[in-house]
């Protein structure tokens, strides 16, 4: 991607989630417990009120693994080949059954969730070198009753010194400073370094939610463990219940410049907008039971 190569690395130790991303010299991760990584998770009400990580399957493992070398999610298969990586992992819960979130007990009784969740990463699409295609596959299996889901499609941690927060509008290239929230808000987001030569972001032609117009793009700072986080976060909802199977996702997560992430943004937005939105596979959300 321009005068460097984008490289993702994984390891065992975080069961199949991006461990690090490298570009021009810099590490854009900050992979530190088993739950700062660029990676997946969702979060569900479990026939009640919902609570955030009180029933939260996460790729990378649980919470008790904390820094060490295992996690207690499963990778069931990997496949890495050129620009394209491929994992399909049995999710950990974020939380043990008995551990509390903010005083808010598990609602799990076991460690290792029945969900799983499949992805792809391709790195360059479209003739545009600094995105990287994150299409993920989130399984609910039978047997559980939820109404509510919050997929947390694709976050990445990152290191502080990306301590400029964005929005950007790709379709009228508007490029605005943001608050660092913490929270969601409609606009795609954007890291940047204070001299914006090293930037990430996350762009989706799918969002928002129905429903849920006002969020889908996070940002967050946690000063204390010196480190920043964004997400691109999708939102499903049914009054009787979520039905069982595959919920399919596709973000786009750009790497580079400041200017480089804004011009690829614009050009994905650009190449959806010319389509109707049916560019390459921008599949329905659900796809099968």
């Amino acid at each position: 991607a321009g005068t460097s190569e984008i490289v993702i690395t994984t390891t065992s130790r975080v069961a199949g989630a991006i461990h690090s991303l490298t570009w021009n010299g810099l590490e854009f991760i900050d992979s530190t417990d088993h739950g700062r990584q660029m990676q997946s998770a969702a979060n569900f009400d479990a026939n009640s009120r919902f609570v955030p990580e009180t029933f939260n399957p996460t790729e990378a493992g649980s919470r008790f693994d904390g820094v060490g070398t295992r996690s207690s999610s499963v990778l069931h298969s990997l496949a890495a080949e050129a620009n394209v990586l491929s994992t399909e992992n049995q999710m950990a819960f974020w939380l043990r059954p008995g551990a509390k979130s903010a005083g808010h007990l598990a609602k799990n009784t076991t460690v290792l969730s029945r969900h799983y969740v499949k992805k792809t990463v391709t790195i360059g699409i479209h003739g545009l070198p600094h995105a990287i295609v994150y299409d993920v596959t989130f399984t609910i299996p039978k047997g559980e009753r939820h109404h509510y889901a919050q997929f947390e499609v694709v976050t990445g941690y990152m290191p502080p010194a990306f301590s400029k927060f964005w929005i950007f509008d790709p379709a009228i290239k508007h490029l605005a400073p943001l608050s660092d929230g913490p929270g969601e808000q409609p606009k795609p987001v954007i890291f940047s370094t204070p001299d914006a030569k090293y930037a990430m972001g996350v762009w989706s032609a799918e969002q928002p939610s129905e429903g849920y117009e006002q969020a889908g793009y996070g940002r967050f700072k946690f000063k204390a463990e010196k480190v920043v986080k964004w997400n691109c976060v999708f939102r499903e909802y049914h009054p009787k219940q979520l039905a069982a199977g595959d919920y399919f996702y596709r973000c786009y997560v750009l790497v580079g410049t400041l200017k480089n992430v804004t011009d690829t943004m614009t050009a994905l937005h650009r190449s959806f907008d010319k389509s109707k939105g049916s560019s390459s596979n921008t599949a329905a959300r659900r796809v099968k039971n």
